[in-house]
């Protein structure tokens, strides 16, 4: 079986008390059976190779993760065909990388998202395939936006998507 490229995003890791070494998030990835398992800053990026699907990735990442840390920890997957996409379909690609956000959702964001953001300012929003990209002209530190939808996604800036990307093209 031909393996594909892929990337998994965690949700909430090095936050506070949720600590995870990137060296441990290797060993769970290895331990799972995915192949050649590297890391990207410490935001919890794991790039690695695996024939199997999208579904069963994701199911076996959460556990074998929910194992190690003793808490519930979510996954985003992407091929890196999807995470080229994420960043080349940037709506917001004339400003800063670190002030453009895609959230990672596991389904496409839902018909009234926008509608249902809360403290809006500055930011401009706006929907993607499985992401919702934001605009924070004063930085994401400063902004008070809830945006409901991404309750269950996971965050990354643009600059971390785009190398990514290039990360993912390179052979596994």
């Amino acid at each position: 079986m031909t393996n594909g490229s892929w990337v998994a995003l965690l949700r909430g890791i090095n936050l506070g008390k949720r600590q995870l070494k990137m060296e441990d998030l290797r060993a769970v990835a290895a331990r799972i059976g995915l192949d050649r398992p590297r890391t990207y800053i410490a935001s919890g990026n794991v790039l690695f190779g695996s024939g199997d699907s999208e579904a069963a990735l994701k199911q076996a990442l959460e556990a074998a993760l929910t194992d190690h840390m003793g808490a519930r920890v979510g996954v985003m997957i992407r091929t890196a065909l999807e995470i080229a996409e994420v960043a080349a379909q940037n709506p917001f690609a004339s400003e800063p990388g670190n002030t453009v956000v895609a959230f990672f959702l596991d389904h496409p964001p839902p018909p009234r998202a926008l509608d249902e953001m809360k403290n809006v300012a500055d930011e401009q929003v706006a929907l993607g395939t499985r992401e919702i990209y934001v605009h924070y002209p004063a930085g994401i530190g400063q902004s008070k936006l809830a945006i409901p939808a991404t309750a269950k996604g996971t965050a990354r800036n643009m600059n971390t998507v785009a190398k990514l990307a290039e990360l993912a093209k390179e052979p596994q």
